[in-house]
């Protein structure tokens, strides 16, 4: 077949053209199918394969975080349980409404055993804060420096919580010292009062 039949080919009439010719148009349609399918399906579909492949990593790794969890939780719940025992026991620490006199009783004995003699014991109002109230107490004490160690030691020995602030130590008459705190105690807030429920 030569280039002057490539030009007498009818369009209209392809089962007539010679074999080599019509072998050459459908290899052309052939690609053309091809190329098609790839451009309209096959394309598309790699672009959702990979948006599949991402997803599986991600989905994988929320997996294993979640596995990883579930393969604690016997801890974590123990934990839990240990955390609110703790807090148990500490809450059990502040003093309620009914309690806080008392404490406040226990911390003026507290400096009198200790050979204090008190200038100023002073309850200020409570503060209250998320769970607790914050209940501030100014003390002025005379006394020796060894006296001054033994209440503080004193103070952190009550079964209550007892925070001491702000010390600061002034020469007095007769060799002794005046020592004035800011001694903070809490009381845990009662459910009506705002506390945790």
């Amino acid at each position: 077949m030569n280039l002057s039949e490539l030009n007498e080919l009818d369009l209209s009439n392809v089962a007539n053209w010679p074999l080599p010719a019509r072998l050459v148009l459908i290899g052309i349609l052939f690609l053309a199918v091809l190329g098609l399918g790839y451009w309209f399906d096959i394309k598309d579909q790699g672009i959702r394969l990979e948006k599949a492949e991402q997803k599986e990593t991600e989905l994988r790794q929320t997996f294993e975080a979640r596995a990883e969890k579930a393969a604690n939780l016997a801890a974590y719940e123990q934990q839990l349980d240990e955390m609110k025992a703790s807090f148990g026991a500490m809450l059990r620490q502040l003093p309620n409404k009914t309690e806080v006199a008392e404490l406040l009783v226990d911390i003026s004995q507290t400096g009198l055993a200790s050979g204090l003699e008190f200038k100023l014991f002073k309850p200020q109002n409570e503060v209250p804060k998320e769970f607790y109230a914050e209940l501030p107490i100014s003390i002025r004490v005379k006394g020796t420096y060894h006296e001054f160690g033994n209440f503080i030691s004193g103070i952190a020995a009550l079964p209550r919580i007892v925070t001491v602030h702000n010390i600061s130590m002034e020469p007095s008459e007769g060799g002794e010292l005046t020592m004035s705190i800011l001694a903070k105690t809490y009381r845990y807030l009662d459910e009506e009062e705002g506390g945790v429920k």
